[in-house]
């Protein structure tokens, strides 16, 4: 394992929905200098961030996972903003909203409920769905707030998709795209 192998867990985005969301994107970044954006291949919607990990807890996780997401089904989801993260000036993420889906946050309560029984350490902060899309402001001008209704890609037309796959990523850092499944299930057909 290397030193800085981080992993999470995250429901998957399909092949079309990340085309869609970075052609989205593609439109408003000039709006947005941020110094990072994310590869459209590492889009996800984290539900439980892990950090470094031992393998065998790895493996129990893994084992539990299977079991709690057998019976869970498949269910629609909804990208709807955009939205930032830290200093109101300079913003250090950059993401896109998820509307409120019941079925999201129960599925994120029992995947980190399993991975506390497991033992690993997790965030405490309350969950809030999003897709980090860029990071690290890196504009000569302040970020203004308005701009986030202003450039919404999303406002008039929401991109739709069925959350359908739960998938546990390693960070490979060095790498582009960063992200590698190790592990993945798929929910049921709705």
């Amino acid at each position: 394992m290397q030193k800085n192998t981080h992993y999470f867990w995250a429901i998957s985005l399909s092949e079309d929905v990340k085309k869609t969301m970075f052609m989205e994107f593609g439109k408003i970044k000039g709006y947005f200098p941020f110094k990072r954006w994310v590869h459209e291949l590492d889009y996800h919607i984290t539900l439980t961030f892990l950090g470094s990990a031992q393998e065998e807890k790895l493996e129990v996780a893994m084992k539990l996972m299977g079991d709690v997401v057998k019976d869970v089904k498949a269910f629609p989801l909804e990208l709807q903003g955009i939205n930032v993260f830290g200093n109101r000036e300079a913003p250090r993420i950059f993401w896109t909203s998820v509307k409120q889906e019941n079925q999201l946050f129960e599925l994120q309560k029992q995947v980190y409920e399993v991975c506390s029984e497991v033992g690993f350490t997790l965030e405490s902060r309350s969950y809030l769905p999003h897709i980090t899309i860029a990071r690290n402001w890196n504009g000569e001008e302040k970020f203004e707030r308005d701009w986030l209704t202003m450039y919404n890609p999303f406002k008039y037309i929401p991109i739709s998709f069925i959350a359908d796959e739960v998938v546990l990523y390693k960070t490979n850092i060095e790498k582009t795209p960063k992200y590698e499944a190790i592990a993945t299930y798929k929910l049921l057909d709705e």
